[in-house]
């Protein structure tokens, strides 16, 4: 008998990441007794699913009942499971504030209109969230080098810790430009991280370079805590 949750589980673990619209990811979104199974298998082996509704995109992540199993089980705590070093991790944070939270923020606006304009409406139906690829902004590796490089290692290690953040799905690369991967929306907890970086050192970093948000926003300093970047777990891949 064909077991459809070891399926997903499968090429979850095999692929990395599926998009929403696969037709077992639609499944697991979607059907309550289903979504209920593959939560109960992934636990079971210390995971969870790692899916946000502005996410395109569904992964897999080591369940926070698990992480100090598995972060906290040699001498010291490691930042994540892909082996990648403290400048890759602070380098992949960066990308993650100048590419996820302006998407971030026109998913929102864009939702916020379309909520405005069907209470015009007297049989509007609600409007899906919208994942179009146009609304993540690309990043000139030109300018990230020139923003950031003396701060991340130099162009040398920039430039190899974004073939390793290219390969691991975080970003794509395209002749010279960097744009959203499948799992950079995954990678962090936005509810958590997104505050830390909006408010914390990093936000005078990216204040000239994150597009600006509402008027009302204006005075509000943007992230980083560059202390802290050594503590970020990356849990979007096992």
């Amino acid at each position: 008998m064909h077991d459809e949750t070891a399926a997903l589980v499968a090429r979850l673990l095999a692929q990395r990441w599926l998009p929403r619209d696969d037709v077992q990811a639609r499944k697991a979104l979607l059907d309550e007794g289903f979504r209920e199974e593959l939560d109960r298998r992934l636990a079971s082996v210390g995971l969870e699913l790692r899916e946000h509704p502005y996410s395109a995109y569904i992964s897999v992540a080591v369940a926070r009942s698990s992480e100090r199993q598995v972060f906290g089980g040699s001498d010291s705590w490691i930042s994540n499971t892909l082996q990648l070093d403290r400048d890759a991790i602070a380098l992949l944070v960066v990308l993650w504030a100048l590419i996820v939270l302006p998407k971030r923020q026109r998913q929102v606006e864009r939702q916020q209109a379309e909520t405005d304009a069907s209470q015009t409406l007297m049989f509007a139906e609600a409007k899906p969230i919208s994942r179009d690829p146009a609304l993540s902004p690309v990043v000139a590796e030109r300018t990230l080098l020139a923003d950031f490089g003396d701060r991340l290692g130099g162009k040398t290690r920039v430039n190899f810790n974004l073939g390793l953040l290219a390969r691991h799905g975080f970003i794509v690369r395209r002749k010279g430009e960097l744009a959203e991967g499948p799992i950079l929306d995954l990678v962090f907890d936005y509810e958590r991280t997104a505050r830390r970086i909006l408010d914390g050192a990093l936000g005078d970093l990216l204040a000239g370079l994150v597009p600006s948000r509402s008027d009302d926003d204006n005075d509000e300093p943007l992230y980083d805590e560059a202390d802290d970047l050594e503590d970020s777990e990356v849990t979007s891949d096992v």
